[in-house]
């Protein structure tokens, strides 16, 4: 009757204990800032991902309409970034990625610098040609255009889309 008594218990504890998630999550609570937008603008929508060292999945958040944000971190060595909003945002590798660290007097985390944007091309950014965009090398040429070449190929021919292998040039080259 008392080994029962006590496997059933144990039983119960058990049940009891598995209900319980044991996490050692973090807080974070920061928020972004629009550096060229007008007081009290809508800055809802804006997504920060964040990534701690030696932990595969990543957190995402959304900011509300003053640009707070919060989410789990599952980690306290980790590192936000803006990836985007619903308008474009201009920004600038200084403010892009920062790291993560313990709020004073409170338990929870926030970023050590601000994250910050532009809603409009920076006037540091403005190529000598007018137009915004990163600079690719020390004098200052400006990186390419994307675009592909898109030939019209007949869907009978059963083709991959001629940009995929239109225009090639071989690494090696021809002798």
């Amino acid at each position: 009757m008392g080994a029962k008594m006590i496997i059933t218990r144990l039983i119960v504890c058990a049940l009891a204990l598995s209900m319980f998630e044991f996490s050692m999550c973090h807080l974070l609570k920061s928020s972004v800032t629009c550096l060229d937008c007008p007081p009290r603008s809508d800055l809802s929508g804006i997504k920060i991902l964040v990534k701690c060292n030696q932990v595969k999945n990543l957190a995402m958040a959304t900011t509300n309409e003053h640009g707070v944000f919060e989410t789990q971190l599952p980690s306290s060595n980790c590192q936000a970034k803006i990836l985007g909003g619903p308008k474009q945002l201009y920004i600038t590798r200084k403010t892009m990625v920062t790291s993560i660290m313990k709020a004073h007097e409170t338990a929870s985390y926030t970023t050590s610098q601000p994250l910050s944007f532009y809603t409009s091309c920076p006037l540091s950014q403005v190529n000598h040609d007018g137009k915004c965009g990163a600079r690719n090398d020390a004098i200052g040429r400006s990186v390419g255009s994307s675009k592909t070449v898109d030939l019209p190929l007949p869907k009978e021919w059963g083709l991959a889309p001629s940009s995929y292998y239109v225009p090639f040039v071989p690494i090696i080259g021809i002798p």
